[in-house]
């Protein structure tokens, strides 16, 4: 089941950008929101505000990779993407290859590719990037909720 709908931010002043198109498209994303939202640590943030241009290798075509969130945090400027950990390594080749290990193949391609640009697009502006799995949630202190 997919979780997804619109987030309503509390602290507007908070926010940069429009505070009535949140969106989140996972759980950990809603609760990184709320999180944002109220975590004293936080200055600024915002969703899907940042929009990198990236080459994806599987088609060399250029494409727009929204990225989930930006968050102005103990002096730092980060942008960050919200991913469980098994997305963020290469799938396993199994002994035959299922239509869902193509799929997972192809996903992490194209995340590796926005990333690279991600990571690149930050260290123009010195800001950092990075990628936000279950484990920096927890760490965070972000409520991780399942179902």
């Amino acid at each position: 089941m997919t979780y997804k709908g619109k987030y309503r931010v509390k602290n507007i002043s908070k926010y940069a950008g429009d505070p009535t198109k949140v969106t989140y498209r996972s759980l950990w994303e809603r609760n990184a929101f709320r999180w944002c939202d109220s975590s004293p640590r936080i200055t600024r943030w915002s969703s899907e505000e940042v929009v990198v241009p990236y080459k994806c290798q599987l088609d060399n075509k250029v494409h727009r990779y929204f990225v989930d969130l930006l968050v102005c945090m103990d002096g730092e400027v980060i942008l960050v993407e919200i991913k469980p950990r098994k997305e963020t390594t290469a799938p396993k080749k199994p002994a035959r290859v299922t239509k869902r290990y193509v799929n997972e193949v192809t996903t992490y391609i194209k995340n590796t590719d926005k990333w690279q640009y991600a990571k690149a697009y930050a260290e123009k502006r010195d800001w950092k990037f990075e990628v936000w799995t279950e484990d920096t949630l927890k760490s965070l202190g972000i409520k991780l909720l399942k179902g």
